[in-house]
């Protein structure tokens, strides 16, 4: 069974209680529960993480390198924007990334429109709520099952 880790950067354990406008009343529980539904319905097999700590992502992100994961979805928050040590640790994987957001980077604030992260991802899914997050899985899970 393929194991797919799902990182949540900073500040995203708020969902539901912030800025409803941009990111909907949905919580990252509830967020989490529709990831693990739809991994059972794809055969895969999801480990959830969320820290408001950089470093602590960072080893998260170099743990998955000994621990057989074999993809990584990850919406870094405002650490999108800024944080080249997300960017490198996810850039030694020689795994398939997804960079994910629910909000539209590029509709809101200039500083936004721009990802340290993209470079180093197969591919960015954002401006569609929660269902950025499925989608992002359904994409991983399919390039996980390609032929190489």
């Amino acid at each position: 069974m393929k194991r797919i880790l799902v990182l949540h950067g900073v500040n995203l354990n708020m969902f539901g209680r912030r800025d409803p406008r941009h990111y909907g009343t949905i919580t990252l529980d509830e967020i989490n529960k529709r990831l693990l539904l739809l991994a059972e319905e794809l055969g895969v097999s999801l480990e959830i993480f969320q820290t408001n700590s950089e470093a602590e992502m960072v080893g998260k992100i170099h743990q998955a390198m000994d621990e057989n994961i074999d993809g990584i979805i990850i919406n870094p928050g405002a650490w999108t924007h800024y944080s080249y040590a997300i960017r490198d640790a996810l850039e030694m994987l020689d795994i398939p990334v997804v960079e994910v957001h629910m909000s539209n980077i590029h509709a809101r604030e200039p500083f936004r429109h721009h990802s340290v992260i993209a470079p180093v991802a197969k591919g960015q899914i954002s401006g569609f709520g929660v269902n950025s997050y499925l989608l992002g899985l359904r994409a991983l899970v399919a390039l996980l099952e390609a032929p190489e």
